[in-house]
């Protein structure tokens, strides 16, 4: 009886995490919108102020590690966490809430709603508006944490000065990486420990079948897709390599996207172009783009295969790496590394801020002061952040009425 107890103790804590991890991660998935970038700062609200998940630290740690991996950045970040949370099922719940609701959005836009053009509604541009002050925030509060200190302060601003005069992927990812090597002359010898919610429950055994697999269907897929005359595996193909060679997010996947599924005949450059637009309306990652594409090419089941299929890498890459990047991290010189890494990071999303947030959001005095009340409501009056998301939108589409 004792015994049947415990187990009862044991299983409904687990059960009861993953259905928090669903509910947390579907609420941002309805909420998050503005790209990735905004992404990390509504994960940052939820995850780190809030519900105290992990610290500013081991926040900033995993997104410095899905920053160097191609994919999907806020969601790979997603995934972490609810990997780190809830182990293999908590991270699907964690993809699957903040994924979903924007899948479910494209492909009712591709069957239905199609060149309606809601991406240039007042209320859309309120949510933009809304991401600056999202962004703004996540800033100032990983900044105070991240770059103590003059040095990692220079690291901060010449990271954001680099970012913003050379944009690109690459750019980026050298960054990091000579981040990384200050790191390690500056402060491998005091940088603290890390972060208390580091530990992966996943075994490097089980990373290394993880990045065996990513690589093996990478070089298998276009191999059988020569040798099968299949729509599917076609499809799958295109997606999967297009998810598994992009750096930089979501924007940076379209032209990759175009050139795939455009010149096969699946979608006119007229549909992808509009799809495009939809995108911009919808909150969730951008590589849900992905289920739209697959719906016009396929209908449903070609939503389900490219949404699949595009993602599959992102979170191959994450369960294999995050077990070896747990162990790696605590050793010195590493927290050296991740203590400037860090600091560069915040660096990026400072330049992001002005450029796409700012630069494609704000264009008037009024589109200002409504960014100005939005980042008071949310700092100063602690509003949640789609309490602040509802209010810009609202204030986007009365302000499109003067």
């Amino acid at each position: 009886m004792e015994h049947h107890r415990g187990r009862r103790k044991t299983r409904q804590p687990a059960w009861a995490s993953i259905w928090e991890i669903t509910k947390v991660s579907a609420k941002l998935g309805l909420t998050s919108f503005g790209g990735p970038v905004a992404h990390l700062g509504y994960f940052r609200n939820e995850y780190v102020e809030r519900r105290q998940w992990l610290d500013d630290r081991s926040y900033a740690d995993l997104v410095a590690l899905c920053q160097f991996l191609p994919g999907p950045a806020s969601s790979q970040v997603g995934i972490g966490i609810g990997l780190m949370r809830g182990g293999w099922t908590g991270a699907v719940a964690a993809w699957l809430g903040f994924t979903l609701p924007s899948v479910l959005l494209m492909i009712l836009f591709a069957y239905a709603v199609e060149g309606l053009g809601w991406a240039d509604t007042g209320w859309v541009h309120g949510l933009k508006i809304a991401a600056v002050a999202v962004v703004a925030q996540a800033v100032l509060g990983m900044g105070k944490s991240l770059a103590p200190g003059r040095g990692r302060i220079a690291i901060l601003f010449g990271a954001a000065i680099t970012s913003l005069l050379w944009p690109s992927a690459w750019t980026q990812l050298l960054l990091l990486a000579a981040a990384g090597g200050l790191g390690w002359v500056l402060y491998r010898q005091n940088n603290g420990e890390p972060g208390p919610f580091s530990r992966v429950p996943i075994s490097r055994t089980a990373g290394a079948v993880a990045l065996a697999m990513f690589g093996l269907l990478l070089v298998l897929l276009p191999v059988l897709r020569a040798l099968l005359a299949w729509d599917t595996l076609a499809l799958f193909d295109s997606f999967y390599r297009s998810g598994s060679l992009v750096f930089g997010g979501g924007h940076v996947v379209l032209p990759l996207l175009e050139r795939e599924v455009v010149p096969a005949g699946w979608i006119t450059q007229e549909q992808f172009i509009a799809g495009y637009g939809a995108a911009q309306a919808v909150p969730g990652p951008l590589f849900t783009f992905a289920a739209y594409l697959g719906t016009v090419a396929n209908g449903w089941w070609g939503a389900i295969v490219a949404t699949l299929a595009i993602f599959l890498p992102a979170f191959l890459l994450v369960i294999g790496v995050l077990p070896y990047w747990e162990r790696i991290r605590r050793h010195a010189a590493a927290r050296g590394m991740l203590a400037a890494v860090n600091a560069a990071v915040v660096g990026i999303l400072l330049a992001a801020l002005y450029n796409p947030v700012w630069t494609s959001s704000i264009h008037t005095s009024a589109d200002f002061s409504l960014a100005l009340a939005s980042f008071a409501l949310l700092v100063y009056g602690k509003l949640p952040p789609w309490m602040v998301v509802a209010f810009a939108a609202l204030a986007g589409w009365g302000l499109s009425l003067l």
